[in-house]
């Protein structure tokens, strides 16, 4: 049971140990869920004391309060580029600017760091595994970066919806990354 899936619903302290943890593993359970929330919300933006995402139910658990909307595809399957043609051959894209374009109703586009980030990543979605997915953010392997930034290609290659980029507006400003083709708004 994960935050997303459950928006707008409580999930408990102890459901959300036994999605993260299996019976077997030892961890300072309070100590590692109170860290992977504070995490969260630092990727978010939220805060604790008035939340806009995430809120605290004290020694019950906590609820989603985002807007939470989905393509009707499971989250880490592979979804086909929806491509526009002014980027339609990976060979053309390869030193080009383009707009981040967000999907409707999320403000940031994920991008992963690396080829190894990005299976991590779609392992973790798969799992539903909020928690390594909030680790991956806190440590920057996974970047959220917003929508309108602008991006310079390096590499796309055609056997693949990722492209890998340069970042050159914001937070993550020089840094590369790999975004999915779809993200690539209008080019100038």
């Amino acid at each position: 049971m994960s935050l997303l899936e459950n928006a707008g619903e409580v999930v408990t302290r102890e459901e959300l140990r036994q999605k993260i943890w299996p019976a077997d593993t030892f961890v300072d359970f309070e100590h590692s869920l109170n860290t992977a929330i504070k995490k969260l919300r630092q990727a978010l933006g939220d805060n604790a004391a008035r939340p806009k995402y995430i809120e605290t139910l004290p020694r019950r658990g906590y609820r989603f309060r985002g807007k939470v909307e989905t393509s009707g595809e499971k989250a880490g399957a592979n979804v086909a580029a929806n491509v526009g043609t002014s980027v339609a051959r990976p060979g053309q894209l390869a030193g080009k600017v383009f707009t981040l374009e967000a999907e409707k109703g999320i403000p940031c586009v994920m991008a992963p760091m690396d080829e190894s980030c990005r299976r991590e990543w779609e392992r973790l979605q798969s799992l539903e595994d909020d928690v390594g997915i909030a680790v991956m953010i806190a440590e920057k392997r996974l970047m959220l970066v917003e929508g309108g930034h602008r991006v310079r290609v390096l590499a796309a290659e055609a056997k693949t919806q990722w492209c890998e980029v340069r970042i050159m507006d914001g937070e993550h400003y020089g840094r590369t990354a790999l975004v999915e083709r779809k993200a690539l708004g209008r080019a100038g």
